[in-house]
């Protein structure tokens, strides 16, 4: 039946990382400071749902320089592709983590889908896009050398499936990820992708 929001959990309503409350709030993050819920304090928490909206984990990120700085709950939990979302063109655009696809879903990208880690793609969580109408898959993953390396791989896995897969990077840019994407850079992405 999935997972419920914790009692007595406060939407969180910042700005934190430049994206906006009204992200933050269409993905109901939250904070938590409750007795008994150690794992939410100090921290935005997501409800990570799978494709038929129950919420199967929790992701949290420290809101300070605490460790860990990601905490997932319950533990060993896999995660699908998240969020469920309307393919463009029939594209999807995949990259790392969840404030990655926060900041692309903010500036106007919500085409977008976080893997949560480049070593939790597989198969299964591709042919589940293709069901949806998913035909393209940009792959726009971090621009360290781990996360090139897992663009090629998962573009492999894209292609073994039927789905037409490019690998989008960084390059000169000065941001590491792409979630640190500015607006304007994001317009240029978008303008590159659909014209």
């Amino acid at each position: 039946v999935g997972l419920t929001m914790p009692i007595g959990y406060m939407p969180y309503i910042g700005d934190d990382r430049g994206i906006s409350p009204r992200t933050y709030k269409k993905f109901e993050a939250f904070q938590h400071a409750g007795e008994g819920f150690k794992e939410f304090e100090n921290r935005i928490n997501f409800p990570i749902k799978d494709i038929s909206g129950k919420i199967v984990a929790f992701q949290g990120r420290h809101t300070g320089g605490g460790v860990p700085k990601y905490l997932f709950t319950p533990r060993g939990v896999s995660f699908p592709l998240f969020p469920k979302v309307t393919p463009r063109r029939g594209e999807v655009i995949l990259v790392e983590g969840i404030f990655d696809m926060l900041n692309l879903h903010d500036k106007g990208l919500e085409n977008t889908v976080c893997c949560f880690g480049t070593n939790n793609v597989n198969e299964d969580k591709l042919a589940i896009l293709r069901m949806q109408g998913v035909t393209h898959i940009t792959i726009l993953f971090d621009k360290d050398e781990a996360g090139q390396k897992a663009a090629v791989t998962t573009k492999s896995l894209c292609e073994k499936l039927g789905l037409v897969a490019r690998i989008i990077e960084l390059g000169t840019i000065k941001a590491s990820d792409p979630g640190d994407l500015n607006e304007e850079q994001i317009r240029k992405l978008e303008k590159k992708l659909y014209g």
